[in-house]
């Protein structure tokens, strides 16, 4: 919490590094009295986490390719949605006013965001906060993009896929259908398959409620177990849209022995590759 409260990020990585992972792409920050379609809202796993910092350079490359006028927004921190989470709800409305008041500089049509967990916050919690925006998640504007043919990715998946459903964007949300349709777009024949459990009925990867941070110490770590499902129906790739869901992925396959039988690939990562 001190790192979110110090730095606007809760990996303690110093504020004027945040855009060093995308710095190269030279993406636009978004000026006032400029009109936007999409304010790409980062989040700090997709700023600050090299994995993560490959889902983003990969959505910068789809609206490249939808034409889209987007930027992001400089003063971006961490809208400390752990921290309110874990109890320390002076830190959130610190947050969540800083940004609320950036945000209210700037001209969008919508806030886009690659994070369930700033999902939900920004969507459902900000207008707690006179914070009221359209907001969307990737694979949200992705699906549309394809349904619109603004982009047409060719079908490159030809081995077994399946889809991992975040908390926040399924349970919280009910967006399971953009994913799914994405990826049988991307499919060539039936390569989607469904784990045991998914939907509304999905197991979570262990990483929400700001159980991230934690080591776990005793018992069989969750993430290895969420694994191990997309292992039991022959998946080759576990895909998933939330930056906390790949984390915790990554680190079951590799804790399980499964790193060179299954790929983790966020949804943006698989189109992008088919552009």
């Amino acid at each position: 919490m001190n790192s979110m409260e110090r730095q606007g990020n809760p990996y303690g990585l110093p504020k004027a590094s945040r855009w060093d992972g995308i710095k190269d792409l030279g993406v636009e920050f978004a000026q006032p009295g400029v009109e936007y379609d999409v304010l790409y809202w980062v989040g700090c796993a997709g700023a600050y986490d090299a994995r993560n910092q490959k889902v983003t350079r990969a959505m910068i490359q789809i609206m490249r390719a939808a034409g889209l006028k987007f930027a992001v927004m400089r003063a971006e921190r961490c809208n400390c949605e752990s921290a309110r989470r874990l109890g320390n709800e002076y830190l959130y409305q610190m947050a969540t006013t800083e940004n609320v008041e950036n945000f209210g500089a700037l001209s969008f049509k919508r806030i886009m965001t690659a994070c369930p967990h700033c999902f939900n916050t920004i969507k459902n919690e900000y207008p707690q906060f006179e914070g009221n925006y359209e907001v969307i998640h990737h694979t949200q504007l992705i699906a549309e993009l394809i349904g619109n043919r603004v982009i047409n990715p060719k079908q490159n998946i030809t081995e077994t896929i399946t889809y991992h459903d975040s908390c926040y964007l399924g349970r919280y949300n009910n967006i399971y259908d953009p994913q799914r349709e994405i990826l049988k777009a991307l499919s060539v024949g039936e390569n989607l398959v469904e784990m045991a459990r998914t939907r509304d009925k999905g197991l979570c990867c262990g990483g929400g409620g700001g159980r991230m941070w934690l080591e776990e110490n005793t018992g069989e770590r969750i993430n290895n177990v969420r694994v191990q499902d997309a292992v039991a129906v022959n998946a080759k790739t576990l895909a998933s849209g939330c930056p906390f869901c790949m984390t915790m992925l990554e680190d079951g396959a590799k804790a399980t022995g499964v790193d060179e039988q299954i790929a983790r690939k966020d949804i943006a990562e698989l189109v992008a590759e088919a552009l």
